[in-house]
């Protein structure tokens, strides 16, 4: 058995999708009229240089990974044992267990990438080299409330997030406290923290209008890094923007159960690398 995973955002990259968009031309078509531009050529060419822009990079995503996930599905038809997806990646996994189609979760994703983006407050930073229990110390002796981990992407590769002052301090304390490389993100605002509040309400209220099926197949959630619960369908992905991406634990929670072959479904290869790190305890 096989445990599919999907990137997210920090994925995206000029000329991703080729020869999808055609293949899959009425999903294609699809898309475009939902977004009102062309998904082709936003990933192909991007020629106003939008893809790197959340409201634009979130739904860009979602589309390549989906087309990625078919044609997969088209050459081997294997069912997977678990799906997983990081952050944006997460509805790619939910679409993988049929939880809602094509068109609504990319219409899922539009908002949310809207909502996102018009958080202009707060900054994230990438400390590798610290484990996160010291990362919490430094920020609990210092005072730092204002700062949360917002990614555990493996065992010493984490992302913080919050005020853009407390950042840029947390960022030097993680430097003398031995942190191999600090790398401030280029993101709009404080994602996967509670600056990101007003979103998930705005979110909530959206996501009232949809109705979600049970998962075909175990969906390990970014929030709880435990399958979805059919009931809390809504609830999990609107908690997923204000709370930490628990990659570490849902990747050791799969490990747990036995599996070991993990396949990334969509552009580049992020997180069989986060995979193999928290694999060797790294």
């Amino acid at each position: 058995m096989t445990t599919y995973v999907f990137p997210g955002q920090g994925s995206q990259i000029k000329g991703m999708g080729i020869g999808l968009f055609n293949e899959f031309s009425q999903l294609t078509e699809q898309a475009n009229a939902i977004l009102g531009y062309s998904i082709k050529t936003l990933c192909l060419e991007d020629p106003h240089q939008h893809l790197n822009q959340t409201r634009y990079t979130q739904p860009a995503l979602y589309v390549v990974n989906a087309l990625t996930y078919f044609k997969k599905i088209q050459e081997k038809n294997k069912t997977p044992r678990f799906l997983a997806g990081h952050s944006l990646g997460e509805y790619n996994a939910l679409l993988a267990a049929s939880v809602f189609d094509f068109e609504t979760g990319l219409k899922l994703v539009q908002k949310r990438g809207e909502l996102m983006s018009q958080e202009r407050e707060g900054a994230m930073a990438a400390i590798i080299g610290l484990k996160d229990n010291v990362i919490k110390k430094i920020l609990e002796q210092q005072g730092l409330t204002n700062v949360t981990i917002a990614n555990d992407n493996s065992h010493t590769q984490l992302v913080i997030s919050g005020s853009k002052e407390d950042v840029r301090e947390a960022q030097g304390l993680c430097e003398q406290a031995g942190a191999a490389l600090v790398i401030p993100l280029k993101v709009s605002g404080a994602f996967h923290s509670p600056y990101m509040v007003s979103a998930q309400e705005e979110f909530e209220r959206f996501l009232e209008s949809f109705q979600f099926v049970a998962p075909s197949c175990p969906v390990i959630s970014n929030y709880t890094a435990r399958p979805y619960e059919a009931k809390k369908i809504s609830t999990t992905l609107a908690q997923q923007i204000t709370h930490p991406v628990r990659w570490t634990e849902s990747i050791s929670y799969i490990l747990a159960q036995g599996e070991t072959n993990f396949e990334e479904i969509g552009p580049g290869a992020v997180l069989s690398g986060l995979i193999r790190r928290i694999e060797n305890g790294q």
